[in-house]
């Protein structure tokens, strides 16, 4: 398979801290990938990084789409959205005060190709293009099944359904390769469980590539074909699932007891 992306001795420091160390990680077309490690490991930072918010110390990142390949380090983060990287984040960021169907069509405002004249005149063209949009993001929430809440405030939403939002909204950028930071942060176990299905469906249906950070270690192990382990921004272990819950470096100092109720 053809890799999608490529971090070559990636680091950040921060003054004398370094946040992330000489990473070396790739992921290829449409996998789904874990990026697991205690709190503090770097693993947000490294989000961070691949979607603009921090410029690498030194390093690479290579995104590949088709034939074209983005130096993404340095890059502005709309401009490594229009190429095809989206994200959730670890703490929820929703327009809380707007409704839940414009959060998902805002996210699609970089795809608007009309100029100022045509918005204030309301051209034919602009009244397409909306409704485009619209009828695109509907179909969005109803996937995430929560199109009977599109007129809703985010901020009214329970914290499963503003996860799921979340999710819409990244996915509304239409990504080639999706980041989730912590998707299942603060859900109960039935929640967790339809969550792993609907990564799952979502990856098929629109061909995506994933990379997921989680604390859920049985989410992660059901869903992830391979996980990279990072500790302090060290890459620590790496390879399939059944690999890293039998790492014995990995099991006493990162996952502890929790690997083995997976």
């Amino acid at each position: 398979m053809k890799e999608i992306l490529t971090l070559n001795q990636l680091s950040l420091s921060f003054g004398g801290l370094a946040a992330v160390s000489n990473l070396d990680l790739t992921l290829t077309e449409g996998e789904l990938v874990g990026l697991i490690g205690p709190n503090g490991a770097g693993k947000t930072t490294v989000f961070n990084l691949l979607t603009g918010v921090y410029p690498p110390s030194s390093g690479t990142i290579e995104f590949h789409r088709g034939e074209a390949v983005h130096k993404l380090g340095g890059m502005k983060p709309h401009a490594i959205c229009r190429a095809g990287v989206g994200r959730t984040f670890q703490n929820i960021r929703l327009f809380r005060t707007l409704s839940v169907l414009d959060n998902v069509m805002i996210a699609q405002a970089q795809r608007m190709r009309y100029g100022l004249v045509p918005s204030f005149l309301h051209t034919p063209k602009h009244k397409r293009t909306e409704q485009k949009i619209r009828e695109e993001s509907m179909e969005l929430l109803r996937i995430m099944d929560l199109a009977d809440k599109a007129g809703e405030l985010a901020q009214n939403m329970s914290y499963g359904e503003q996860r799921r939002l979340e999710i819409a909204r990244a996915m509304a950028t239409q990504p080639v390769l999706l980041l989730l930071d912590e998707p299942a942060a603060g859900m109960n176990p039935a929640e967790t469980a339809q969550l792993t299905e609907l990564i799952s469906w979502l990856r098929k249906e629109f061909t995506l590539t994933i990379l997921l950070i989680e604390h859920d270690m049985s989410l992660v192990m059901n869903i992830c074909e391979r996980i990279y382990v990072l500790d302090h921004g060290l890459l620590i272990a790496s390879g399939t699932a059944s690999k890293i819950q039998h790492n014995p470096a990995v099991i006493t100092a990162y996952l502890g007891e929790e690997v083995g109720d997976a």
